[in-house]
């Protein structure tokens, strides 16, 4: 089964087509007027030069609100992390957000709560496009949870499969673009993104039990090292 094309490629995609049709559609049809190829030439390419600026100035804006999103930094955190910056997210939105105890252990990393409604999340930070799994997983936190509804969050895409078990579940996926749409929208309230959440790695330590992130954590006894696997893991570490 074919995978959805991205918004960017589409418009890539798109804009090669009105180049195409800038060169022939303005050659021919300034041919048929003047008879004179030269002439008609001149015209086609000066039309690709339009449809070829047009894109570059594109390009340059959506540079410039990725850049604004914070979606590189978002791309860096590693799954805790997250699971955390989504909960700021979406409290921004009026959710009451809560990073479940269990994490992934049962389908979903945070339950949302608004307006009498409840919704398994499950947070996906990944550099692939995000499968079917996801999706079942997802809809089965519903009864474990007792929520509403079930989400899947993503940095990145999902596969076709993946939308069509998610159309026939009643699932919401929640891709990039839509991730970047929202990040930009709580900006654009004065709310603090990427910077916002706490739980950041400090100085890229590692565990040296399993080797994912040393994340700062707060406890009784005052700061400390944790790993951002917790409860898998629970390797600890004194703040030096």
């Amino acid at each position: 089964m074919a995978r959805r094309k991205s918004k960017a490629k589409q418009e890539t995609e798109l804009f090669q087509g009105l180049a195409g049709l800038a060169m022939l559609g303005g050659t021919a049809g300034t041919y048929s007027l003047t008879n004179s190829w030269k002439v008609s030439i001149c015209v086609g390419v000066l039309g690709v030069i339009g449809v070829i600026s047009l894109m570059v100035s594109l390009q340059r804006k959506r540079m410039k609100r990725l850049k604004r999103s914070g979606i590189a930094e978002i791309d860096q955190m590693d799954g805790f992390q997250f699971e955390q910056y989504l909960g700021h997210l979406f409290r921004s939105q009026g959710y009451k957000a809560e990073v479940t105890k269990a994490i992934g252990d049962f389908g979903a990393d945070l339950i949302l709560v608004k307006e009498g409604k409840r919704i398994a999340v499950q947070a996906k930070r990944y550099s692939k496009n995000v499968g079917i799994k996801a999706v079942q997983e997802a809809q089965s936190s519903i009864a474990h949870y007792g929520t509403d509804e079930a989400w899947v969050v993503s940095n990145s895409e999902y596969t076709s499969a993946a939308y069509e078990l998610a159309k026939s579940n009643k699932v919401r996926l929640i891709n990039r673009e839509i991730l970047i749409e929202m990040v930009l929208a709580m900006k654009d309230r004065g709310v603090v993104t990427v910077e916002a959440f706490s739980e950041i790695p400090i100085n890229q330590n590692t565990c040296p039990e399993c080797g994912n992130n040393l994340v700062k954590r707060s406890g009784s006894r005052g700061d400390f090292f944790g790993c951002n696997s917790f409860p898998k893991c629970r390797h600890t570490a004194p703040m030096k």
